[in-house]
């Protein structure tokens, strides 16, 4: 996948994006449809290295790095390149993320991130947003060991 979805082969009409969901954003979550749903070509039963905590109070979780299993499913969309690029900056704007500003500036950074079949086979690279251990301390998280945010 490539680091930017502008830097796409303009005379491709298709690009290609992908990434890993963990909670609101997952099939039947409550902004799947919304951000996800009209463009979606693929959702796969997918997990990835990290470790998930639940805000139950806010109504969402957060992956921060580690080496626990979270698990979600891998979102696949197959369109031009300039739609690509505005789900990626939907997608953006609802995890608070902004590439102009600092990470501390983040509530969550994008980042990519080896995406695995349930099988723990390696499927592909895909953007996943993760938060910092100290921002997850800060409001709160509650670790969810399993991975699994319902």
């Amino acid at each position: 996948m490539k680091s930017d979805i502008s830097d796409s082969d303009s005379s491709n009409p298709e690009a290609d994006l992908s990434v890993f969901v963990y909670g609101t954003l997952k099939p039947g979550g409550r902004f799947h449809v919304r951000f996800c749903g009209m463009y979606l070509t693929e959702a796969i039963p997918a997990m990835v290295k990290g470790r998930l905590y639940n805000f139950p109070r806010l109504g969402y979780p957060a992956m921060t790095v580690g080496d626990d299993w979270v698990k979600g499913a891998l979102l696949r969309f197959a369109q031009s390149p300039e739609i690509c690029a505005d789900i990626l900056q939907g997608l953006d704007k609802l995890e608070g993320y902004s590439p102009k500003r600092g990470d501390i500036e983040n509530e969550y950074l994008r980042c990519e991130m080896t995406v695995f079949d349930r099988a723990q086979q390696p499927l592909q690279m895909a953007w996943g947003y993760v938060m910092s251990e100290d921002e997850v301390r800060s409001r709160g998280g509650i670790y969810l060991p399993d991975g699994i945010w319902a």
